[in-house]
């Protein structure tokens, strides 16, 4: 009986749990570059250049990059800097006893983080589509920038040559369950610094690095989809024909 209630409060919770889990700076939707090889080609190169530094991939082997339409001779002359080798994984020279000397954690493994960051609030994609464009600067952090998705993150703004730099602008507000009581609410972005690209270049830029790190979490998902369709396709057939050949094997039954 004690268990029973035990396991009520915690089924009670669990909503409750779900919704604290979101409730943080809204997420944008992330475009979808899933049919788009151009796209994902260049998103593999921005990932290399400006991901692949402190992060690993370590899921993930240079030579899958051919089910992009690259060549072995394209990713050796374009993706390759180090002397690494094709069929080699995906992962950065920098030891993890110098990241976390440097940003106080190790960077996390990349190869399926456009899945593991999946919630409630949107998808891996729209977390991750949404946090790339969400920095700001900030002179109270090591970096020198924080973020709207993840306050006080370790991560520099690695892409701010491409950005350039932005301040958040924000405001006080009534606590929406304390009247009492101000919050600060994010009113926007003031431009500080240009980058090399605009903000629509920016924005594409990131879309691709996020649809190659969606396509990196799981290569063959758009063959298994695929696969799904045409096992659909010959269940259907198969449960057509079965129906047919029962009503006529019950007709001269009876």
């Amino acid at each position: 009986m004690i268990f029973s209630k035990k396991l009520l409060a915690l089924l009670a919770l669990v909503p409750a749990l779900a919704f604290a889990s979101g409730g943080g700076h809204p997420l944008d939707k992330a475009p979808d570059r899933s049919h788009n090889m151009a796209a994902l080609q260049n998103g593999a190169k921005l990932f290399v250049n400006y991901c692949l530094n402190c992060h690993n991939a370590s899921s993930m082997r240079y030579n899958r990059l051919r089910d992009l339409g690259l060549t072995e001779e394209q990713i050796k002359n374009n993706l390759l800097f180090t002397g690494e080798k094709v069929g080699e994984l995906m992962t950065t020279a920098m030891p993890a006893k110098d990241a976390k000397a440097w940003f106080g954690t190790v960077p996390p493994d990349l190869s399926v983080i456009a899945r593991a960051k999946a919630g409630p609030d949107g998808s891996g994609a729209d977390y991750l589509y949404t946090y790339l464009r969400t920095f700001y600067k900030d002179e109270t952090r090591p970096t020198g920038f924080n973020n709207l998705v993840l306050p006080n993150a370790a991560m520099p703004h690695v892409l701010w040559d491409l950005e350039g730099v932005k301040a958040a602008k924000f405001e006080e507000v009534a606590d929406p369950h304390d009247a009492s009581k101000k919050i600060h609410k994010f009113a926007g972005f003031e431009q500080v610094s240009k980058g090399s690209m605009t903000k629509l270049e920016y924005d594409t830029a990131v879309a691709d690095i996020v649809g190659y790190m969606e396509w990196m979490a799981e290569p063959a998902a758009q063959k298994r989809k695929q696969l799904g369709v045409w096992v659909l396709i010959f269940m259907t057939i198969f449960a057509t024909l079965a129906w047919r050949l029962n009503a006529s094997y019950w007709k001269e039954v009876k």
